[in-house]
């Protein structure tokens, strides 16, 4: 009898926990389309693959709100994606706002403990209050809150994490985003420090919540989002995507996948994107999509330093990062949001053994007050720091242009392993028509223009290059992708079984 009533009482406080914060407040985000936390988990992860940890978990600061703090606002566990382990946090907002307090902390400790130390990808989906207060007022809230583990929010880059932002993300939830290698925003998320009637009181104003910490403030602005969506499932698809590309963890080579069909059929129509003017724009994305595997191409910051395109693709069926120029935007000018995106995106290339493609057309940096101000010549600093970094297959090809200190940033000279050009290519300090007036004293328009830039332009076609075997090969563009794929299986790191020497995963995350 008494084994029956423990599992009695074992039963009743397991379907309590399951019950979150009740049927009200369930039935209220279903009224408004939102998910459950629990429905979260059932989309994302494999059918029946979850294994929940810390299922009884409750205030610990104040044990008489125990009834009222189901898992204590945080669902934490072990769960599969597409066949592969993950560990995975995931807020209750029912349960007090899914604010974040001592115990419900540890769980997010020991889950990226365990992912770190397991191999395991870490996934986080955030929809939060902030601090739970008064938990987290005086000294002993602050050294039982902020003070317990330190694990929490280091980052070394030894396992892929994604997170998610629905709702009111604030606190731990942007602290996690900014931390992840791929943060997905839905739109009408707010993802700031504080909520706005925090800011509100604090500075005796009004504050607008999308302005605070909207989808276009942090995809088009900050640069803090990779990817927005307007769907809940949507945000969860993006975040399977993308660990499809990466391997579990640091020291193993990403996933092969089938090549599909159809793929690199496209490649003879290169032609017809490429406009024969050097001066005339075209959208670099349409060539990446000829080149790459079918509809394998997954961008990544797509409303953010648009000058530049970071995406993840297959070529031959293997993980490829890709970095582009893309003409269509400032001419494929690079300004400071663009370097800051290549950056963070090296950074992860490299750091989880992914091979880089880069293919460039660019008349180099952005000059100017605006650029200036944008602290462009540290971020150009960053970006040739990062690009000597790079230990992992890098091969770039020039399509078009290639001017100034760009053209090393963009792969040039020894700063790729192999440096292929099309008979387009034109390689050279800067723009020629710059050149012209500076050396000549004649502007575009003015009378003997045009020889003294036939003049100037000599020796900055592709042969040049060639003949200093600085450019290793000339290549036809509707070869680029057989090349390629080539290329990448020379410099494969056979020696250490696809895994690179990541010396940049250290390297801040948000800065």
């Amino acid at each position: 009898m008494a084994f029956e009533a423990l599992m009695a009482e074992y039963e009743a406080r397991r379907a309590k926990a399951l019950a979150g914060g009740g049927e009200e407040k369930y039935a209220k985000r279903k009224a408004a389309g939102i998910w459950n936390a629990r429905e979260r988990i059932a989309y994302l992860v494999d059918q029946g693959s979850f294994i929940e940890s810390g299922l009884f978990g409750s205030s610990g600061v104040y044990p008489e709100q125990a009834d009222e703090t189901q898992t204590d606002g945080k669902l934490a566990g072990y769960a599969k994606i597409n066949g592969r382990d993950i560990c995975l946090v995931v807020n209750d907002f029912t349960v007090k706002g899914a604010s974040t307090s001592a115990t419900n902390g540890k769980k997010i400790a020991h889950m990226k403990r365990t992912a770190t130390e397991r191999g395991m990808p870490l996934v986080l989906i955030g929809e939060s209050t902030g601090a739970r207060l008064p938990d987290a007022m005086g000294s002993r809230g602050m050294g039982l809150l902020l003070g317990n583990d330190n694990t929490q929010f280091r980052r070394t880059r030894e396992i892929p994490m994604a997170a998610a932002a629905f709702g009111p993300s604030f606190g731990s939830s942007t602290w996690l985003m900014c931390q992840a290698d791929f943060a997905v925003m839905q739109k009408g998320a707010t993802v700031a420090v504080s909520s706005p009637r925090l800011v509100s009181m604090a500075l005796g104003e009004k504050v607008d919540t999308e302005a605070l910490g909207g989808w276009r403030l942090h995809a088009e602005i900050t640069g803090l989002v990779d990817h927005v969506v307007d769907k809940e499932e949507e945000a969860f698809d993006a975040i399977k995507k993308f660990l499809s590309y990466l391997p579990s963890h640091h020291r193993e080579a990403p996933p092969d996948a089938p090549i599909p069909a159809g793929s690199g059929a496209d490649m003879d129509k290169v032609f017809d994107i490429l406009p024969e003017s050097r001066t005339q724009v075209y959208d670099m994305k349409r060539v990446l999509k000829s080149m790459v595997d079918k509809d394998t191409l997954f961008e990544l910051k797509p409303r953010f330093g648009k000058s530049a395109v970071t995406a993840l693709a297959r070529l031959g069926g293997k993980s490829v990062g890709v970095i582009a120029n893309n003409p269509l935007h400032r001419g494929g000018a690079l300004d400071a949001d663009a370097c800051r995106k290549i950056v963070d995106f090296l950074v992860l290339c490299d750091s989880f053994n992914i091979p880089l493609v880069i293919l460039a057309d660019t008349p180099g940096f952005q000059i100017g007050t605006e650029a200036e101000r944008a602290g462009a010549p540290g971020k150009i600093m960053n970006f040739m720091n990062a690009m000597t970094l790079v230990t992992v297959p890098h091969i770039s090809v020039i399509v078009r242009k290639s001017y100034g200190r760009a053209y090393v940033c963009m792969g040039g000279g020894r700063h790729s392993d192999e440096v292929a050009a099309w008979p387009s290519a034109e390689v050279s300090f800067m723009s020629p028509e710059f050149a012209t007036k500076i050396v000549h004293g004649v502007g575009v328009g003015e009378p003997g223009f045009e020889e003294k830039l036939a003049d100037i332009r000599k020796g900055s076609d592709v042969w040049g290059l060639a003949s200093v075997y600085a450019a290793q090969a000339v290549i036809r563009p509707q070869d680029t992708r057989d090349y390629l794929i080539r290329m990448l299986d020379v410099h494969q790191l056979r020696m250490s079984k696809g895994v690179g020497q990541h010396l940049m995963r250290t390297w801040p995350t948000s800065y």
